[in-house]
């Protein structure tokens, strides 16, 4: 199989035709290689989807929970007593969050799978990133290595930015939560005991706000860079098993 991926290029003078015919039979004869290797058992196919399913188990029991609240009225004790509706705010932009986390967990699952069960003719990360070190100098694949490295890990590092939005939101919610209750205050109606009660209750309104907006940012940080941590150990394995995948093709 490896004799049949190696790396190709036409010679001086040959002509570009049957340099295609060429590159059309070793991509043949690369599948055929595969194919009996799978049939003999050398091609394992294990753990497959793991990461999604792992990623999936993880936010069915944060839902659970989630729903365990709203069933106890909390998220509506939430919603009602933040009158910025700035947790709103924060959910809104969990959502967008999550919904990038788990492009990125399908994504590195399925390349992890194809990874596994590699297959040449299947465009995949593997397939792209042996076709760069082909001819490559070791020099050559380490820049390449670290070219991928940086391409992997920035494609995640939108969710972890996102995450810690989340917190700043929270704590920008307890300043407006302070702002409002105490705006409300008047020293001079100290003594007044009519203005008192209107005091107090702008008071609580703006505790309210600020409480609950800093605990909303914190659970849904918790939330959000649990999946971010799990979507940063695939990614990890994706780019290990990417060099060593590419390191043993190179040496054969």
């Amino acid at each position: 199989m490896v004799d049949a991926i190696q790396a190709y290029s036409p010679t001086v003078g040959e002509p570009q035709s049957a340099w295609a015919e060429k590159k059309r039979e070793e991509g043949g004869q690369a599948h055929v290689a595969w194919m009996l290797a799978r049939l003999k058992g050398e091609v394992v196919d294990q753990h497959r989807s793991l990461l999604l399913f792992r990623y999936a188990l993880l936010n069915i029991v944060a839902v659970a929970l989630l729903g365990v609240a709203y069933s106890m009225g909390l998220v509506e004790q939430v919603v009602a007593a933040d009158k910025t509706r700035l947790s709103v705010g924060i959910f809104l932009v969990f959502l967008g969050g999550f919904a990038v986390c788990t492009t990125r967990v399908w994504q590195t699952s399925r390349e992890l799978d194809k990874l596994r069960d590699f297959d040449p003719l299947v465009p995949s990360k593997a397939a792209e990133y042996l076709s760069l070190l082909r001819g490559a100098s070791s020099e050559g694949r380490g820049l390449l290595a670290s070219a991928m490295r940086l391409k992997l890990s920035q494609r995640i590092a939108v969710v972890r930015h996102v995450a810690n939005s989340l917190v700043i939101l929270g704590l920008i919610g307890t300043v407006i939560g302070f702002v409002i209750a105490l705006s409300g205050v008047d020293p001079e109606e100290a003594s007044n005991v009519k203005a008192i009660a209107p005091m107090v209750s702008n008071m609580i309104e703006g505790m309210s706000t600020a409480l609950y907006t800093t605990l909303v940012g914190a659970i849904f940080n918790v939330w959000l860079l649990a999946n971010h941590q799990l979507l940063t150990s695939g990614t990890v394995k994706l780019i290990t098993g990417l060099v060593e995948f590419g390191e043993t093709h190179a040496r054969s």
